[in-house]
C-alpha cells in the first residue's frame, strides 16, 4: 500500500502513526464470504463480535430497521431521524430531540467508520460494542430516544409486515423476529457505514498525487505537526484515538478535556463543566475526568456541524478559533468562566498561532476529509423510498 507520494511531503510523526496502526499489507480477504468489506488495499479489518458476524442479509435487514419509524414506540422517529446520510449520519442540530419531543443534552455523533471504534457514545468507557450501545437509543428512559421500554411486543407485531418476514428469514433463518435479532441487524448495518473515498484517501491510499492541492498538503502538515498537536487526539487512519482493529489492540484512553467550560457550579466549591453534563466523570465518579469526552473521527467533519459534545460551536472556523485560543472563555451567563484554566484540560490543548494563509490551509485539509460517495451511497440510503 502506497501511503504518500513522497516522505518529504509528510511529517515524520504522521508516518510513524500510520505505520504503527496499519501493519497489514496486501489485499484483505473477508472472513465471511457473504460479506466483503469495502476497504482500501491493506486497510485492516474492524473487530467484529464472534456472536454477530457480518453477513449481507443482516446488513440489509439492519438498513430497513435503521430507517423505520415504527422502531420507535410512538412511530414518530427512526435511527435515521438523528443520523442522516447527507450529514455523514449526524444531524444539523446542536442537541438531538427524541421521539417524545424531549431535548437531549448532547449532539448526535456521526456514524462514520464506527466499526473501528473502541468505545461508543461521547463519554462512556464501558461501552465497547455497538450491540451494547444500541440498547441506549432503543430503551433509555432518561432521556427517551426511541422509547421501546414496555413496547417490545408491539414492535414484534410491527415487524410482521412485509418485507420483514423475508428479510428475517434470509438473515436469521427465522420469520419470527426477536429483539436480539433486531439489535444484531442494526449493529451490522452501522458497521457497514465505512468511508474511505475522500480526497485525502485518494492521495494517501490510491496513489493519486494530485488529489490534494498544495494548500491542502500544507494544512495536512500543520495538522500533524507538534506545533498544532491535533494528531494526538485525532491521529491514525480513522482520525481519532478511539480506534481498534484486527492488527492493533492497543487500549488507548480517548477521552479529553479540551477547555470548553470552567464555570461556577451552584452548591459545589469547585468550578468545572456544567453539572448537567460532566462527561466521563459521570461514569467513573472521578473528578479528574470532569469534562472529558471522546475525540470523534474527523472524517467527513465538514459535513457534521455543529461541533463539540453539546453542539456549542457552530462552524469549523469556530472550532479552529477555539483550539488556537487553547480553550474557551465565556464572559457572561450561567457558564461564564475561562475554560483554559480547567485543571483537567488536556496537555495538548495549549493554543497556537496561525497566519491567515495557514489557517485557510488547515481548513482546506479538513475539507479534504469529506467523502461525497459516502453520503450518496445507495447501499446506505433509505430502502423504504422504493416501497409504495
Amino acid at each position: 500500500m502506497k501511503l504518500f507520494a513522497s516522505c518529504k511531503q509528510m511529517p515524520l510523526t504522521f508516518c510513524m502513526i500510520v505505520l504503527l496502526m496499519l501493519t497489514s499489507c496486501g489485499k484483505p480477504t473477508s472472513p465471511d464470504s457473504s460479506w466483503q468489506w469495502p476497504l482500501p488495499e491493506g486497510m485492516p479489518y474492524p473487530v467484529v463480535p464472534a456472536e454477530n458476524p457480518m453477513t449481507r442479509a443482516k446488513v440489509e435487514l439492519g438498513r430497513y430497521l435503521f430507517y423505520d419509524k415504527q422502531l420507535s414506540a410512538n412511530g414518530k422517529q427512526s435511527c435515521a431521524s438523528c443520523h442522516q446520510q447527507q450529514f455523514a449520519f449526524a444531524e444539523p442540530s446542536g442537541r438531538s430531540v427524541g421521539s417524545t419531543g424531549q431535548q437531549h443534552r448532547r449532539n448526535a455523533l456521526a456514524l462514520v467508520n464506527v466499526a473501528y471504534n473502541n468505545t461508543l457514545t461521547w463519554a462512556h468507557d464501558g461501552l465497547t460494542d455497538i450491540e451494547q450501545q444500541l440498547l441506549i437509543p432503543l430503551f433509555s428512559e432518561t432521556p427517551v430516544e426511541l422509547g421501546l421500554t414496555g413496547a417490545e411486543q408491539q414492535l414484534m407485531q410491527r415487524l410482521e409486515r412485509p418485507p420483514y418476514p423475508q428479510l428475517f428469514q434470509q438473515a436469521f433463518n427465522s420469520e419470527q423476529p426477536d429483539m436480539q435479532q433486531v439489535v444484531f441487524a442494526l449493529a451490522s448495518f452501522v458497521r457497514s457505514l465505512l468511508s474511505f473515498q475522500s480526497d485525502f484517501d485518494r492521495y494517501a491510499y490510491q496513489n493519486e498525487d494530485a488529489a490534494l492541492s498544495p494548500v491542502q498538503i500544507e494544512g495536512m502538515n500543520l495538522f500533524f505537526s507538534e506545533r498544532l498537536e491535533c494528531h494526538h487526539c485525532h491521529g491514525g487512519f480513522n482520525f481519532t484515538q478511539a480506534t481498534n482493529h484486527s492488527q492493533q489492540r492497543l487500549d488507548l484512553r480517548p477521552f479529553h478535556n479540551t477547555g470548553l467550560y470552567f464555570a461556577a457550579r451552584p452548591g459545589r466549591a469547585a468550578p468545572g463543566y456544567p453539572q448537567h453534563d460532566r462527561g466521563l466523570a459521570e461514569i467513573t465518579m472521578n473528578s479528574a475526568d470532569d469534562g472529558r469526552f471522546r475525540a470523534p473521527t474527523l472524517r467527513n467533519i465538514a459535513l457534521t456541524a455543529p461541533y463539540m459534545h453539546d453542539g456549542s460551536l457552530a462552524t469549523l472556523e469556530q472550532v479552529l478559533d477555539f483550539y488556537q485560543a487553547g480553550g474557551r472563555t465565556i464572559t457572561a451567563g450561567h457558564y461564564a468562566g475561562d475554560g483554559r484554566q480547567h485543571p483537567a484540560k488536556s496537555q495538548f490543548v495549549r493554543g497556537f498561532k496561525l497566519t491567515n494563509s495557514e489557517r485557510e490551509a488547515v481548513l482546506a485539509f479538513l475539507n479534504s476529509l469529506s467523502d461525497p460517495q459516502f453520503i450518496a451511497n445507495p447501499e446506505h440510503s433509505n430502502p423504504w423510498l422504493a416501497h409504495p
